[in-house]
């Protein structure tokens, strides 16, 4: 929870000084969030790259554990396709891109940013650190209500990292390589996805 309390301080500060025209003007009027994004992707390559348990985790898979993330994806663009029907000024394309976060605001976010604008980047990001947040405040209840993997589906691809501990605690630690397994892919998956549906479809 406090990492998740950091992001948004530190997004709600970017605004305040952002409308106060309190930074400076070069940092105003120039748009360095495609070099956050290089940054961000190189990083995250390299975390994947040398951790010593994604080649192990990968070894102990069942195939039927792809049924995971797959079905992560899946409920998650029927969940955005329904909210679609409540948000008329955005369209199908733009909800299930905002879903192709599955929690991973940070990337997420820049992305929808550079591609189609602040606005749909911002609802990205606030939508995707709820999931996040959602997960970890109503753990117990998911799993009472529909069962242990779908607290892992509810985590996405924080499933692997920050929301890890939680589903262990409330899923088993039977079911942590299943989380992060499901973590993982959903994490490789996010650049592309968002691209594919914000350029493609």
């Amino acid at each position: 929870m406090k990492n998740s309390i950091g992001i948004t301080a530190v997004f709600v500060l970017g605004i305040v000084l952002g409308r106060a025209r309190l930074l400076p003007s070069n940092l105003l009027e120039n748009d360095y969030t495609l070099y956050a994004l290089y940054f961000l992707l190189f990083f995250i390559g390299i975390v994947l790259g040398s951790n010593k348990n994604t080649l192990s985790v990968i070894k102990q898979i069942n195939w039927k554990i792809v049924l995971v993330p797959a079905g992560t994806i899946v409920g998650t663009y029927l969940g955005v396709i329904c909210t679609a029907i409540f948000l008329p000024e955005l369209s199908v394309r733009e909800v299930l891109a905002v879903g192709s976060g599955f929690g991973y605001y940070s990337l997420s976010s820049i992305i929808i940013t550079n591609v189609n604008g602040s606005y749909l980047g911002t609802i990205a990001l606030i939508s995707n650190l709820l999931r996040e947040i959602i997960t970890l405040l109503m753990a117990p209840i998911i799993v009472r209500i529909s069962g242990k993997i779908s607290l892992i589906s509810s985590g996405g691809a924080t499933s692997m990292d920050s929301t890890l501990p939680i589903i262990i605690k409330y899923s088993g630690e039977r079911y942590g390589i299943i989380s992060i397994f499901n973590g993982l892919v959903l994490t490789i998956l996010v650049p592309f996805l968002v691209t594919f549906i914000l350029n493609i479809l």
